[in-house]
């Protein structure tokens, strides 16, 4: 069995994305090519599959590291209350508008009317906790802050190619 029939391992894998991520920066892949190669990358099985990938590129040094946009450091308790801010506003500031029809409509009544956004409240309040008790527990407010983090970088490797394509 040749070297090529060989299966190919994460660190690899993750070797040619590295290599194709550094041709990228140097401006010798587009974006889209990039894309197309490190999809490739990651869904091969064996050596024969990843070394097509880099065939037409120059052997490259060693990868430069990573830019690494570090998350701020947040405490977990307030990564929490952010967290259930976001999730509860929306029905925070329904209740309170329905609340306010209510009262205006009391108002313009004359008289104490049922007290018909409790129908809105209650059950999405309930679903809502449950959602808040469930995401606390999996770690939902932490796993948010990294996807924002992803997110950021994404943006920050974006916007670097587009400059490299503008000079």
């Amino acid at each position: 069995m040749g070297r090529d029939e060989m299966r190919a391992g994460n660190a690899d894998r993750e070797a040619v994305a590295d290599q194709l991520r550094a041709a990228l920066e140097e401006g010798r892949l587009e974006l889209d090519e990039y894309d197309d190669r490190v999809r490739q990358a990651y869904a091969a099985k064996t050596y024969g599959e990843l070394s097509p990938l880099l065939r037409d590129l120059p052997a490259a040094a060693p990868p430069a590291p990573r830019p690494v946009v570090a998350a701020p450091e947040v405490p977990s308790r307030e990564l929490a209350l952010r967290w259930l801010g976001e999730v509860w506003a929306s029905w925070v500031a329904v209740v309170g508008m329905t609340s306010a029809i209510w009262a205006v409509t009391c108002l313009a009544g004359g008289d104490l009317q049922y007290f018909w956004p409790f129908w809105v409240a209650v059950p999405w309040g309930a679903v809502l906790v449950w959602v808040s008790l469930m995401g606390l527990a999996t770690g939902e407010p932490r796993k948010q802050a990294d996807k924002k983090v992803r997110k950021a970088e994404r943006k920050q490797l974006k916007a670097a190619q587009r400059e490299k394509n503008v000079r």
